[in-house]
């Protein structure tokens, strides 16, 4: 947004690309749907296989022998799924970066990308693991009661994954807790809540963010660092203030209102991340969408396999590292990795706030909350702010034109 108040050029085609990427990247989905429901037609001839081999001699041998076969499918269909998935967010992530110039458009465009490439990946995994649970109902564990409303692979059809494409969660499941009716009223204060903390979000940015930064592009330019050590300061508290109201548009208001109007009944979108005595409690209560699709298809699957827990969770903190660069370096042109080191930089500091909690001479969770907040305002969010802001501007905007201004007169020298 800080990049946008100082770029109000919209290309036509900038509108063009990013409406048809928009509109074309939950075709994703769709192919998903389609491989699922060439997969679920095999496994239903592999159950008629083993029935028919329960009727045969030697049956416990011919079943085996079904199940092997069909897991040799299943290989083909995992691999049709990844490349379906990496699709989606290759071919976005490349039309953002190489033909999308307004970072806000390509920031929309590649939000719902990596969204939809989530989705994607949830209902691959899903449906792989109660198409597993159908076939080796003895080995796998037991599926919830929610589940038998809507048995595999009854799920696998058009209506099933129309609802997870709109309902507000990552995580795919055959059946969802649902509420009797929709609260009209209710959904219309959530969106007048979020038109509201848009605006002043906007006005915000332009009237104190934007000139702060602005102000700060020749400290940085001739590295003054106290200058912008002072810029970092005072940035952080409309920083905080912007994200707060944003935060509070996003998963309080919109996810709220979007549920309600899915009538989606489980509302768990967040914890009270502020008061967390730890970096990993922050982490795993300030986006429980993520949170809950990293746990069920990352974290636990590797832990399940024998894999270390603190391998487990580095593993998470890569991917989300890599995602948080996706969203920020590419909508601005800038891949310049500082979301991904601010990722994997939570690493150590969940390491120390963990170890703060078992000393017996300080408040633990006193210390943690402090390095959580100091970490949160002051080394985080203001600092990517302003590094992103400057690496644009000296790509595109005024330090860009100072930079060839510098060049030219040691040339003319």
């Amino acid at each position: 947004m800080l990049i946008c108040l100082s770029c109000h050029d919209y290309k036509r085609h900038d509108v063009i690309y990013g409406s048809i990427l928009y509109l074309l990247v939950p075709c994703h989905l769709f192919v998903a749907y389609l491989i699922e429901l060439a997969a679920a037609q095999q496994a239903k001839g592999a159950m008629a296989r083993m029935k028919r081999a329960g009727d045969e001699p030697n049956t416990a041998e011919k079943q085996e022998a079904a199940r092997k076969a069909f897991n040799a499918i299943w290989k083909v269909v995992a691999f049709v799924h990844g490349i379906n998935a990496t699709l989606n967010l290759l071919v976005a992530t490349a039309i953002v970066y190489y033909s999308i110039h307004h970072p806000g458009i390509g920031t929309l465009c590649e939000l719902h990308a990596v969204i939809v490439w989530l989705k994607v990946c949830s209902y691959a995994f899903t449906n792989r693991d109660l198409r597993l649970a159908m076939l080796s109902p003895d080995s796998s564990p037991p599926l919830p009661s929610l589940y038998s409303s809507c048995p595999y692979p009854q799920n696998v059809n058009w209506k099933n994954l129309c609802y997870f494409w709109w309902a507000p969660t990552l995580v795919y499941q055959p059946v969802y807790p649902r509420t009797e009716n929709i609260r009209w009223p209710f959904v219309f204060r959530r969106v007048a809540e979020v038109v509201g903390l848009s605006i002043v979000i906007w006005v915000a940015s332009a009237q104190y963010a934007a000139p702060l930064l602005q102000n700060s592009l020749d400290k940085m330019f001739y590295l003054d660092w106290v200058s912008m050590i002072e810029r970092v300061l005072k940035l952080s508290t409309v920083s905080l203030f912007c994200w707060l109201c944003g935060f509070f548009a996003v998963f309080q208001s919109f996810l709220n209102g979007l549920a309600e109007v899915m009538r989606f009944a489980d509302r768990d979108f967040y914890g009270d991340w502020w008061n967390v005595s730890s970096i990993r409690i922050y982490w795993t209560t300030w986006n429980k969408p993520v949170t809950n699709f990293m746990r069920r298809h990352v974290y636990a699957p590797l832990v399940g396999r024998g894999w270390p827990p603190a391998v487990a969770q580095f593993i998470v903190f890569l991917i989300s590292g890599v995602l948080h660069e996706l969203l920020v370096g590419i909508p601005t042109h800038n891949v310049i990795g500082i979301a991904f080191l601010g990722m994997m930089g939570q690493i150590p500091l969940i390491i120390l706030t963990d170890k703060l909690q078992k000393m017996k001479l300080l408040r633990g969770n006193i210390a943690g909350n402090l390095i959580f907040w100091f970490s949160f305002c002051i080394v985080g969010q203001p600092l990517a702010a302003l590094a992103y802001f400057f690496a644009w501007q000296a790509k595109y905007g005024s330090v860009s034109k100072q930079m060839g201004h510098e060049v030219s007169f040691f040339r003319r020298r």
